[in-house]
């Protein structure tokens, strides 16, 4: 490992070391609050076109198994941590750092996470880029003209680009059931393999449309329900997906987590705006509007559903518990229901599993 450099866009720098690919790499950086889930973290196609900063001090100390991996690659631009576990690990794991490098990522370490992730809370998030040493001209060039993750198209390359029935998740997985009256058009914008396998558990087949999908492609298809997928970047940008979920909306039930919440969000009559540093981790608590109960979430979102634009008729099913945001919509009459945290979790916490069981309620 050489010696390497963080940069954010205000010209704040830190210093550290850079492990698994060298590499001059550029996006948008976020904290995560999560003590463990590194790899799911890397892996969530969510984090397209993101850098990722580990609050937690240590990390690697598990290791990498390919079974806990969210896609098959590691969507993440890069990762920020203030120690990289370099010690031994249980037999059949792989190190950090050997699957950062052989997946072609950059990270890099020993960097003082709580004085950046204090700088970030403050300033809101921005871009960075980490570069080793030797190469700081390349990297403030690119900086300097290097987009805004609101002006970026970062659903393609994440997501699929036709149709595919059924998808199997890999190894350890659970496969689908042959079980055709229950099929559910699912729009992928970077699904994540635990919010599929949660549909295969509750004896649902899948068919994944694409981005692009069309509202005749589900509502003449004898599906039961449209769900939308989480996925990276900024909803307001996907302003065709909206159109065509809108259309189905009142006709077939609409479900979405995180993007796909936000996506609801616009096609019911709503906006989206940019959160200061937004949710990124497993600890994030929800209040139940209805019942009063609150949950601890895993959430990853830099965009929310703006309140004050909500048509009346939809109602606030979920609020952050520290922040009052909104986290979650319902529309009992048109069978629309949405979440802007994880259920799936992966990493995180299971308190909310059930929400899947909610949704799929909606189906009549």
């Amino acid at each position: 490992m050489g010696k390497g450099y963080l940069l954010l866009s205000d010209g704040t720098i830190f210093s550290g070391r850079i492990f698994g690919q060298p590499s001059v790499c550029c996006g948008e950086i976020v904290f995560n609050t999560s003590m463990a889930g590194y790899s799911e973290i890397l892996t969530d196609p969510s984090y397209n076109g993101q850098i990722v900063l580990m609050t937690y001090p240590l990390i690697g100390n598990y290791g990498v198994e390919d079974l806990w991996n969210e896609s098959c690659g590691i969507n993440a631009t890069a990762l920020v941590v203030k120690k990289l576990y370099e010690g031994p690990l249980p037999p059949g794991r792989e190190s950090l750092e050997s699957f950062m490098e052989r997946r072609g990522k950059c990270g890099i370490t020993d960097v003082d996470t709580r004085s950046l992730t204090i700088h970030i809370r403050t300033n809101g998030s921005q871009n960075a880029v980490i570069f080793p040493e030797g190469q700081e001209k390349q990297a403030r060039e690119l900086i300097a003209t290097f987009p805004k993750i609101t002006e970026r198209d970062l659903i393609d390359g994440v997501s699929v680009k036709e149709e595919i029935s059924d998808p199997d998740l890999g190894e350890g997985f659970i496969k689908a059931t042959d079980n055709p009256g229950r099929r559910i058009a699912l729009v992928d914008f970077g699904i994540k393999r635990s919010i599929i396998e949660n549909f295969y558990k509750r004896g649902f087949q899948v068919t994944l449309l694409p981005p692009s999908f069309k509202a005749t492609d589900v509502l003449d298809r004898g599906y039961c329900m449209l769900f939308l997928s989480n996925g990276p970047g900024d909803p307001a940008l996907l302003q065709d997906a909206v159109a065509q979920a809108g259309k189905c909306i009142g006709r077939i039930p609409v479900c979405g987590i995180c993007l796909g919440h936000q996506i609801i969000t616009w096609a019911l009559g709503g906006r989206t705006v940019k959160m200061t540093f937004g949710h990124h981790g497993g600890n994030h608590p929800v209040k139940d509007m209805d019942t009063g109960k609150t949950f601890v979430t895993s959430q990853n979102h830099g965009f929310m559903s703006d309140r004050s634009s909500l048509p009346q008729g939809v109602r606030i099913w979920f609020e952050n518990a520290n922040d009052g945001t909104v986290e979650g919509l319902y529309d009992k009459e048109r069978h629309v229901r949405s979440v802007q945290f994880h259920p799936e979790a992966a990493p995180g916490p299971q308190d909310v599993t059930w929400i899947f069981d909610s949704m799929l309620e909606e189906i009549v």
